[in-house]
């Protein structure tokens, strides 16, 4: 069920361009890997159902990041998610994190583990904060940009942002205390 405006090369190109992107934002936010893979090709099929007629490749992005945390939302609002184990425990010990993040093969052992233990702690971190630090640490997204796709003003983007990174430090400075 194309539309008529795009064809199988264009949707292509596109999955190519930001499937990696919604795909790593997913994971972060539902921690599964299946869950992710589902809400990727949701906002996919939103994508095409729209015709991908959009004012630049910034709206673009912008829409297809939006759709992809409504779609997360969907997922953890749904009844099999209410009756699931914790997943915040889960995040804190960071094993299921192993098969997800996979560093090039020029990385050493200790840097793998350092940016492990980095992904586990911001997995840790609430959501509201996991997001925007996600957002803009991996995506490199600007807080405008961060505000326009979550729908918080750019001031609650930024004081979020700072929240976060306080979080981090302070869990980080927590664990090297103890080593």
């Amino acid at each position: 069920m194309m539309n008529a405006g795009m064809d199988d090369r264009e949707l292509q190109l596109k999955i190519d361009a930001y499937g990696d992107m919604l795909f790593k934002l997913s994971f972060i936010r539902l921690q599964n890997v299946q869950d992710a893979e589902d809400v990727v090709q949701e906002a996919f099929y939103q994508y095409v159902k729209k015709g991908g007629s959009f004012e630049s490749p910034e709206h673009e992005k912008a829409w297809l990041l939006k759709v992809t945390l409504n779609a997360c939302r969907k997922v953890w609002r749904s009844a099999w998610k209410r009756h699931q184990c914790d997943w915040e425990q889960e995040a804190a010990d960071g094993s299921h994190l192993t098969q997800a993040v996979v560093p090039g093969p020029e990385e050493s052992a200790c840097q793998k583990e350092e940016r492990r233990r980095l992904m586990g702690k911001v997995m840790a971190l609430p959501v509201k904060y996991r997001d925007v630090v996600h957002l803009f640490y991996y995506e490199e997204l600007s807080v405008k940009e961060i505000a326009l796709v979550t729908g918080r003003a750019e001031s609650t983007v930024t004081s979020q942002l700072t929240r976060g990174r306080n979080l981090l430090k302070k869990s980080l400075k927590e664990e090297y205390e103890f080593e």
